[in-house]
């Protein structure tokens, strides 16, 4: 790492007051600075591999207590937030998933206590407690002054994302977004419904802090409608004609770009990020990646999941597609996509002025007064 990226200010040099923008999303420019910036030694398929397993404990202790799925979701997004300013060596990815889900539950309104999240992680990282619980809940028993440790943890870690937010609660989901555009582009049940599965795998990746909802929702639409063409067509030839025209009208710049307030170059970086994680999970049958996720956890499992175990993982069914199918799908996009843009960052052209000074600096510090504002520079105060 640059020395000059990791020498941290003196408290003299600290200014007495300081103002902390939110920003909602970032450019691939900033989001590759700060990610090879907090990496550290790890290499990019050592970080990919750290953030999938973080966000699949987040995926199995939400899934333990039942949390709906716009509550992982905005955990995961933190979790991803969280690494853009802090090293990932310095936390072990236990604290930070936990704290994500605790400052989650708060946006959402599903709050939990510390504790009865700690309980369910515990469930998750040592089954085999679990399994000798003689509790009603299967709850393990921990040493008191461990769990009391790891709770003091989970509320420092809980300080230091609050900060990254600036303290803003707001937080807009794709979800709604591919109903409503899927049934505007007359999509089938079929085609919306593994739209809504790659929504949920694309919180495992950047994408959701780098794209707004409705710019989600429409990549994985357009993902859903290029992965029906590994399929064998569906016995109504005229519900398959209809998937693959979705991929037709959002490949090509149109009239559709200004009423969804989106641009076709967009939805193919989606694709492609999509993809990658799909290649990436058909390499890796253990890996708890599919279009085949379930749907929001229930706390009342349905009786078609009563054969899975109480504690660990659910493991998802088998990935549909193969690795080749989806890397030859990959070369077809290369070859007829859109020439990439010259990527900007947020106010200036290069990415570490935003974030290398005393901006990093203040976070999780008690000297001088930081001004949290709920919006990035030049929008605050225009209904902000």
């Amino acid at each position: 790492m640059d020395s000059g990226h990791s020498r941290v200010p003196s408290p003299s040099q600290l200014p007495a007051s300081f103002s902390k923008y939110h920003h909602p999303y970032f450019t691939s420019a900033e989001v590759q600075h700060l990610s090879e910036k907090q990496r550290g030694k790890l290499s990019a398929t050592q970080e990919e591999k750290a953030r999938q397993q973080a966000c699949g404990f987040i995926e199995a202790v939400g899934s333990k207590i039942g949390f709906p799925r716009k509550t992982l979701a905005t955990a995961q997004n933190l979790y991803h937030r969280f690494h853009l300013f802090f090293p990932r060596k310095d936390f072990n990815y236990h604290d930070v998933t936990l704290a994500a889900l605790y400052v989650s539950t708060k946006m959402h309104d599903t709050l939990k206590k510390p504790r009865e999240i700690l309980m369910a992680s515990y469930a998750v990282r040592f089954p085999e407690l679990a399994a000798k619980s003689k509790s009603v809940g299967g709850e393990v028993d921990m040493d008191p002054p461990t769990a009391e440790n790891d709770r003091q943890r989970l509320l420092a870690v809980e300080r230091l994302i609050l900060e990254t937010i600036c303290f803003n609660f707001t937080s807009k989901m794709p979800f709604s977004y591919v109903i409503k555009i899927g049934r505007k582009l007359k999509a089938s049940k079929k085609l919306i419904k593994c739209a809504w599965r790659l929504t949920i795998d694309s919180h495992r990746t950047l994408v959701p802090i780098m794209y707004p909802p409705n710019t989600v929702a429409l990549g994985c639409l357009y993902t859903a409608s290029l992965l029906t063409t590994l399929e064998p067509p569906p016995s109504p030839l005229v519900e398959a004609q209809l998937d693959s025209r979705v991929a037709t009208i959002l490949k090509e710049k149109g009239d559709w770009e200004r009423t969804y307030m989106a641009e076709a170059e967009d939805l193919e970086e989606i694709a492609h990020v999509l993809i990658d994680l799909l290649i990436q999970a058909a390499q890796n049958p253990s890996a708890n990646t599919s279009p085949r996720t379930p749907a929001s956890p229930s706390p009342h499992p349905s009786p078609r999941n009563q054969h899975l175990s109480p504690v660990g993982t659910p493991q998802p069914p088998p990935i549909p597609y193969k690795a080749d199918q989806l890397i030859r799908l990959k070369i077809m996009m290369r070859q007829n996509e859109h020439p990439l843009r010259p990527q900007q960052p947020l106010g200036s052209a290069d990415p570490s002025e935003l974030y290398n000074g005393n901006d990093i600096a203040m976070l999780g510090r008690n000297q001088g007064t930081v001004r949290f504002l709920f919006g990035p520079p030049g929008i605050v105060g225009q209904g902000v």
